[in-house]
């Protein structure tokens, strides 16, 4: 018994040192290189360039407007209670050189309402306003491009659905073959261009919402001061 096993052992031994062939075979196959990032975002083709366009538009709005409102917010507490209490003691210049020195909107706003003071109170309410409005259009400039690159990445990615299915199919009709390699290069085309417009809308999105949310508390507080300086206005 143990005889014929070592003779079957030792033949099968022969048969693969005389066939290289059998032995390569039976070794695993290599594994493929990996595809980069890059790589990949190439397979996209031209498409992906206006998506990368939109990708750093979008960065540096988000980035730039977030500076621009976080300084904008940044007022101490006790502002209004200052000018409450340059006011109260009839102090008026006081009152517009710490505004001077005071970057904010809010600032800004109170200062044209002390220089208004002598006239009407609905007119120096009316300036307070207007003032307000500029410097919250100031604020939002260029949130609202946001919203646009939020609805026009997904569409640019669907446009690179359409031109990998395009692909798929002329490269059926030429070669009249329905193979993995007729339709891979159509795939990634579609499935890149698809993802990468899907993700640069998902960053304007939420950029949009985050700074417009950012915005509204700014607009909230400007408004509770300007009701309270007018109260001190009236006091007084």
């Amino acid at each position: 018994m143990i005889a014929p096993f070592l003779l079957q052992i030792t033949t099968a031994a022969a048969d693969s040192a005389a066939d290289p062939t059998a032995t390569a075979a039976a070794a695993p196959a290599a594994q493929p290189d990996s595809l980069s990032v890059i790589d990949l975002v190439l397979q996209g083709g031209w498409i992906m360039i206006p998506i990368a366009l939109l990708s750093l538009l979008s960065i540096y709005i988000i980035i730039e407007r977030y500076i621009t409102i976080r300084r904008a917010a940044a007022l101490p507490d006790s502002f209004m209670g200052q000018i409450r209490n340059l006011m109260v003691k009839g102090d008026l210049q006081g009152a517009k050189m710490l505004c001077a020195q005071t970057a904010s909107p809010l600032a800004r706003m109170i200062e044209k309402g002390i220089r208004r003071i002598g006239i009407p109170l609905k007119d120096i309410e009316t300036s307070v306003e207007n003032v307000g409005k500029v410097e919250i259009a100031r604020l939002e400039k260029n949130i609202s491009v946001l919203g646009i690159v939020a609805g026009i990445a997904p569409m640019l990615g669907f446009v690179g659905t359409i031109i990998g299915v395009i692909k798929i199919f002329y490269a059926i009709s030429t070669t009249g073959d329905f193979g993995i390699a007729q339709i891979s290069g159509g795939l990634y085309t579609k499935m890149v261009t698809s993802a990468a417009g899907l993700i640069v809308g998902i960053i304007a999105h939420v950029g949009y919402h985050g700074l417009t949310l950012m915005v509204e508390r700014l607009v909230f507080r400007m408004e509770n001061s300007a009701i309270e300086f007018m109260d001190i206005l009236q006091d007084n």
